[in-house]
This record gives structure tokens, sequence and C-alpha cells, in this order.
């Protein structure tokens, strides 16, 4: 089976020092201690766009080993609660999240 994560796509927050504060010493530290059955993570800071001003600032990505596992964490209440910070950090509107199987290929 192809690779499953989770995408989390925060649009620019309205005050970029605070959100980077609350993700960095906040969400992190959450998600590390209450995100069951996760096997990897990739935190993504956009920095800028060919068409300008890119309209979002974050995309994190969380692995797991299968869609049961994917399923079984966000569904549990250390789950639940993660998703609900990340809801209440994004002071831009609301992240997007995505739940996507990832297909790799060789160019």
């Amino acid at each position: 089976m192809a690779g499953v994560k989770v995408v989390v796509i925060y649009p620019q927050p309205k005050d970029v020092e605070a959100f980077e504060k609350a993700y960095t010493e906040e969400h992190l530290p959450m998600a590390a201690k209450k995100l069951a059955g996760v096997t990897g993570f990739v935190a993504t800071k956009v920095v800028g766009s060919p068409l300008g001003t890119p309209p979002y600032h974050r995309i994190a990505e969380i692995y797991f080993p299968s869609m049961d596992a994917l399923q079984a964490c966000l569904t549990s209440p250390g789950g639940q609660e993660t998703a609900a910070h990340a809801i209440s950090i994004s002071t831009g509107g609301a992240p997007v999240f995505l739940i996507a199987e990832e297909q790799t290929l060789k160019l």
C-alpha cells in the first residue's frame, strides 16, 4: 500500500510571529505527544511563490503506516485535541485538512 498521511495547510496568519510561537512552542510538542501511530512528520514553512504572496504559510504532513492507523489517530481524543488546537492557532482562517495516499515516482 502507498504511504498515507494527513496534510494540514495553514493560511497566512494575521500575525506571523504569534502563529510561529504557538506552532513551534505549543502545537508541535502537543502533536508529538498526542498523535498515536505516527511514523513521520514533515513541517514545511512556505517562504515565497513565483506568483507573489503565497496564500499559505505552513504545510504539515503527518505519516502513518496504514489507513486504519491514520483513522484511529484522527478519532482518538489526542487526535481530536490536536486538530482543535490547529484550528485555534490558525488566525488567517481555518486550516485545510486532507487525507492522502502518497505515490513516489522516479523521473
